[in-house]
Formats: structure tokens, C-alpha cells, sequence
């Protein structure tokens, strides 16, 4: 028998690898790209007739704590109805017992790429923004990320910020659901699903906090989410990634210095700027900002031209900051007082 060619083992391989979608509604186009866990594939849906993003798991016959963790992925991104979040459609089993999920098909650039045709320092920030917002709901909703960085936020061509990749994500009793007296949430397991053990590092390592970088997994909380937060906004900031958390007080050095070489349209960072992102990235998360809405906050208040609680100005700074928030009031103040000084000089009897 004449062997196989390589090129022919290969799509052979291909082939084997692709979703049987003949029982189900949907209709196999390509290959979107592949993960940890599962394959992502571009399929139409015949019913409604669009294209949407099909992910299932990458491995036959896969284990029941794959599928358990599979579905409960699914799970939490059905409870996260939030624009900058990308939408479940629906979930189901191939006819080989692998789950499946699909959601919303996003056109765009990963941050990692767009950030480098993004200029003005303000713009920047704005998306940064979009980014904490659609974090900060998932707090509410009791979930925390555990991987946030810039290749898991996806911008589309008309602007919109999605954050993806929720596989990882750890569930966490949601305040609003305290509040209203509902049981909540309280471990790593929802429904079915695994649970992750003390001592198991889950992340990126630029971007993980160092409690998380630990396997600390009973000390990872929402402040973990806004140390990967202030990680990607030094990431816009310095165009890099962040040094490694690996130890203190060398880690908060290199970043103090990095952040101090920085430049934004020519002009280095200005130092509450930095302290934003110092106190985000703080290495103790009792330093840390305590919510991600308190960081919007301060970076609203930064864009605003207002005080920001991670900084404290002087009188000097805080008289510079006014003037430069209103110069065009202070050029018109100063031209009047120049044309009152020069007509006092030049008409006086």
C-alpha cells in the first residue's frame, strides 16, 4: 500500500477536526482561530440566516469536568448582558457528545493590534474606559475575569470594545443579588461546574496580580481584575507590556521607571496619570483601588481635568491644572488685562 503524503495526513487531520454540524441548524464556513479549550469556527445560521462564532471543545471524547467547564463558561457569559460583552446565541452537543456554544461573531483588531494606530493619549483612554465599564458589570453580576490583557479585548470597526474570553472567569456571590437576599454564588462552581484548586495559577503572567500569580485562588477578587486593568492601561500608556510581579520592591521600581519614561503626543505622562496606574497595579491589593468603578472614576475626573483621588496635588499643580483646564477663559482674561495695561500707557494724560 502506497503511504499517505504528509501534505494529505495534514488535511486529513483538518477534516477529522471540524465540528459535524449535520444535525443542527448551522452550516460549518471556516476556521476562526483555536484556545486553551476549545476551536472557534465561523458558521452561518441557516434559520436566521447570519453568520455568528461557533466554539466547541477541541478534543474528542473530552472528560466530564471539560464539558462541565465548557458549560459553565456558556453560563456566565448568558448572565453578562452588557454592550461591551459579547452576546450568547446558543448552546447545544455535537452528535460526538462535544458541547458547544455560540455567540456573536466580532469583526475587528484585538487592543494588542489597535492600540497601535491609536494616537491622542484621550482617545486611549476612552477605550480604556469602555474596557473597565463592561468589567465593572460583571463585578456587579458577581464574576471576575482572572484574564483580562489586551489580546482578550476586541475592538470593531465602528468603535465598539468588547472583552471576551471568559473561560477562567471565577464566580463570586454578585452584591446586588446580597442585597436582594438571594443566595448568590459563593466558590469557583456554578451549577455543574469545577471548581479550582488552591495553588493552581489561572492567567497571563504580564497581567495577573501577584496574589494570582501565587495561586492564591481564595485571595483573587475583584481587585485582582483591577491590577490586569491598570496592567492594560500601562500597556496604552507605554506601548509594552508591564514587568512581571515577581517581587517587591523591584516590581513597583520598574514600573515607577517605565512609567516615567513614557511619552504621550511628545509630552511625558503627567504624574497623576501615573499615580492611576501605580494604585491600580499596586503589589498589596489593599493598595489597590477597592472597585473598578472607583477607577472610571478617577479617570474620568483625569479627563475632565479635575483632581484624582490617586494623587495629591500641590498648590502649584493644582493652579496649573486650573488654568490649563481653562485657558480659553484665562487667554481672555489675560488679553483684556495686556489691552487695559496697554491703553493706560499709551493714552494716559
Amino acid at each position: 500500500m502506497k503511504p499517505l503524503s504528509d501534505g494529505l495526513l495534514r488535511r486529513l487531520r483538518r477534516v477529522a477536526d471540524l465540528p459535524d454540524l449535520s444535525d443542527s441548524k448551522y452550516r460549518l464556513i471556516r476556521k476562526l482561530g483555536s484556545g486553551g479549550m476549545g476551536n472557534v469556527y465561523l458558521v452561518e445560521d441557516t434559520v436566521l440566516r447570519r453568520e455568528v462564532a461557533l466554539k466547541v471543545i477541541n478534543i474528542p471524547d473530552p472528560p466530564p469536568d471539560l464539558t462541565a467547564r465548557m458549560l459553565r463558561e456558556a453560563r456566565i457569559i448568558a448572565r453578562l448582558e452588557h454592550p461591551g460583552i459579547v452576546p450568547l446565541h446558543d448552546v447545544g452537543e455535537l452528535p460526538d457528545g462535544r458541547v458547544y456554544y455560540t455567540m456573536k461573531r466580532v469583526q475587528g483588531s484585538s487592543l494588542e493590534r489597535y492600540s497601535k494606530s491609536i494616537e491622542p493619549l484621550s482617545e486611549r483612554l476612552r477605550i480604556f474606559q469602555r474596557i473597565c465599564q463592561a468589567v465593572a458589570f460583571a463585578h456587579v453580576r458577581g464574576v471576575i475575569h482572572r484574564d483580562l490583557k489586551p489580546e482578550n479585548v476586541m475592538v470593531g470597526g465602528f468603535g465598539e470594545v468588547l472583552v471576551m474570553d471568559w473561560g477562567i472567569a471565577k464566580l463570586q456571590e454578585a452584591p446586588d443579588e446580597k442585597a436582594a437576599g438571594g443566595e448568590g454564588v459563593a466558590s469557583d462552581d456554578f451549577s455543574s461546574g469545577p471548581q479550582t484548586r488552591s495553588g493552581t495559577v489561572l492567567g497571563t503572567p504580564a497581567f495577573m496580580a501577584p496574589e494570582q500569580a501565587r495561586g492564591q485562588v481564595e485571595a483573587v477578587d475583584a481587585r485582582s481584575d483591577v491590577y490586569a486593568l491598570g496592567a492594560i492601561l500601562f500597556f496604552l500608556l507605554c506601548r509594552k507590556n508591564p514587568p512581571l510581579p515577581e517581587a517587591e520592591p523591584a516590581f513597583t521600581k520598574q514600573l515607577a521607571w517605565d512609567l516615567a519614561a513614557a511619552r504621550a503626543e511628545d509630552r511625558p505622562l503627567s504624574r497623576p496619570l501615573r499615580a492611576i496606574c501605580t494604585r491600580a497595579m499596586a503589589w498589596d491589593n489593599s493598595a489597590r483601588y477597592d472597585t473598578v468603578t472607583a477607577l472610571i472614576a478617577d479617570i474620568e475626573a483625569f479627563l475632565d481635568g479635575r483632581a484624582v483621588s490617586a494623587y495629591r496635588e500641590n498648590l502649584l499643580e493644582i493652579a496649573r491644572r486650573f488654568l490649563f483646564k481653562y485657558r480659553f477663559l484665562a487667554g481672555l482674561v489675560l488679553t483684556y488685562l495686556i489691552i487695559r495695561l496697554l491703553m493706560i500707557f499709551f493714552f494716559r494724560p
